[in-house]
């Protein structure tokens, strides 16, 4: 059929008037007020704006919620008529491309690149205004978000958390596991802010009582990718916004470089490639274990090799590696990945989390039937890994007969090289960590003056501290045993076992970190 023929069809069924977009000249100043990615998404585009009308082009206009969204994010009464959905995304490629070109911003960032120069699309995707209640900070929001945004790429920041309180409004950065304050604009903005947020993510920017998660892609002109996932959180003065940066050239793959000991590291590759059995990564958020977990699978992608990975959320692609992510709106959960998993001739598995006993036992199921299985557990060491294993229900014998080694991890942060310098610590401060009165002579204490390119902290950058406890015949008879968390705990080290606190104190004697981060990051030795 032809285009006039199908609109003339749509206009019988859904009994309202049709528009011929292609013949049909759009009031191009009222593109601002639907954005984009709203129009591709739901298959409309506004055409005409009288007194507090707005008329809009649909494909389907028995959509009810998406007319009444239109209706809370422009403050107008939505007048629906009829077009063809390839009319409308013709449209949508002509009119929304003419008045980017027209409007597009340079933002440009104190000590860094502009947007327009290094964060081209960036820059495109926040041209649009954000309509909110108060439509004079609409130029002002734009321009301050983008300036957040381009910021925290430069800096390599984690995490932004935009936060609304009763007398102020705050912007903090997450670099290398601090908050460090990053700006205060207007408290008046506060809603404004979030609301943009929310229509760059494609969230519902009228729904303001519920938390909500989204993502937000950013693609240079030079080709690299920037993913943030974001999360809307519904508080006493309004919304809070965290968006975690996931960078993935900043993911480190290379297992040399993660913080390894180098009898560690043969111990771990050795583990990761048995033909079957388990790998646990363990220890709190926060602590590194999604980087150690995809350098294994790094090390384990092979042409040869089926891996199949369940993750909550997938925060990075991995090329040759299925990936699938949880879903729990229609029941897809570790457990039921799993048991599909196991129908799909898998060699290797990751999950995401155990979580609970159901997980745990198909888990332990698919590690003794062939398959090796990496997962993760929040634990604080490896020995109560054993006993959170024993706790959830998981028989002692299963694990003993399938689980080959448990990593638990923490992350140091480096000093500042271009401001690092030697501090004089006494000795009894150096004892009190728990170094041999013997060993003091041999570290040098160093620390960053904070005047280097570390914002102040003296820090730049973390690496990871590692305790690995393999089960050997020893660590099984043991857990058969029934042993408890302390008696496993001395068990390793009278085997020789490097302890958290042990790993740290390594990476304070090559200098590569502080007294603090050793005492922040791991667990005294018992």
């Amino acid at each position: 059929m032809k285009e006039k023929q199908i609109l003339h069809a749509l206009e019988k069924f859904y009994q309202i008037p049709g528009v011929d977009l292609s013949s049909f000249d759009l009031d191009k100043s009222i593109l601002s007020l639907v954005k984009k990615e709203v129009c591709e998404k739901n298959g409309l585009i506004p055409i005409q704006k009288a007194g507090g009308t707005l008329v809009v082009a649909f494909g389907d206009p028995t959509n009810i919620m998406v007319k009444e969204d239109l209706r809370h994010l422009t403050r107008l009464k939505i007048q629906p008529v009829v077009a063809t959905l390839s009319a409308i995304q013709n449209a949508i490629d002509k009119y929304y491309v003419e008045n980017l070109n027209a409007a597009a911003m340079k933002v440009p960032v104190a000590g860094g690149p502009t947007p327009a120069e290094e964060y081209d699309d960036l820059a495109a995707a926040a041209t649009a205004e954000v309509i909110d209640s108060d439509k004079d900070f609409g130029e002002p929001v734009v321009k301050f978000i983008n300036q957040v945004l381009v910021d925290a790429i430069r800096k390599r920041v984690s995490d932004i958390h935009f936060e609304p309180y009763e007398k102020r409004y705050r912007v903090r950065y997450r670099m290398d596991g601090n908050l460090i304050e990053a700006a205060s604009p207007p408290l008046t903005m506060s809603a404004a802010l979030s609301s943009r947020i929310k229509i760059m993510c494609k969230m519902d920017i009228a729904e303001k009582r519920r938390p909500q998660d989204g993502r937000l892609k950013v693609r240079t002109v030079k080709g690299r990718e920037m993913d943030f996932r974001v999360s809307v959180l519904p508080t006493l003065w309004g919304e809070k916004v965290v968006l975690r940066l996931l960078d993935k050239s900043n993911l480190q793959l290379d297992m040399t470089k993660l913080g390894f000991e180098e009898d560690d590291l043969r111990l771990f590759k050795s583990n990761i490639n048995l033909p079957q059995g388990m790998v646990l990564i363990t220890g709190p958020t926060g602590s590194g274990k999604t980087t150690t977990i995809y350098s294994a699978l790094a090390e384990l992608n092979k042409p040869d090799v089926n891996i199949s990975t369940a993750e909550d959320p997938v925060e990075f692609n991995l090329e040759g590696i299925n990936q699938v992510q949880m879903n729990p709106d229609i029941d897809l959960n570790f457990s039921n990945a799993l048991k599909t998993f196991l129908r799909q001739d898998p060699d290797i598995i990751m999950v995401g989390e155990i979580r609970d006993l159901d997980t745990a036992e198909i888990s332990f199921k698919a590690a003794s039937t062939g398959h090796m299985v990496v997962s993760t557990l929040h634990t604080n060491d490896a020995p109560s890994t054993i006993i959170r294993l024993t706790e959830m229900g998981v028989a002692s014998y299963l694990i003993t007969a399938t689980l080959n080694l448990v990593v638990a991890q923490r992350l140091v942060g480096k000093i500042c090289e271009s401001c690092k310098s030697p501090v004089d610590v006494p000795a009894q401060t150096l004892h009190n960590l728990g170094i041999a009165q013997e060993e003091i002579k041999d570290y040098q204490i160093f620390k960053g003056k904070g005047y280097g390119n570390c914002n102040g902290t003296g820090i730049k950058g973390r690496l990871a501290i590692y305790e690995l406890f393999p089960m050997v015949e020893k660590m099984k008879d043991a857990v058969l045993k029934g042993a408890t968390q302390g008696q496993l705990r001395f068990l390793a080290r009278e085997m020789g076992l490097r302890t958290l606190r042990r790993s740290a104190l390594l990476k304070l004697k090559k200098g590569l970190t502080t007294i603090e981060e050793v005492l922040n990051s791991s667990v005294k030795d018992v």
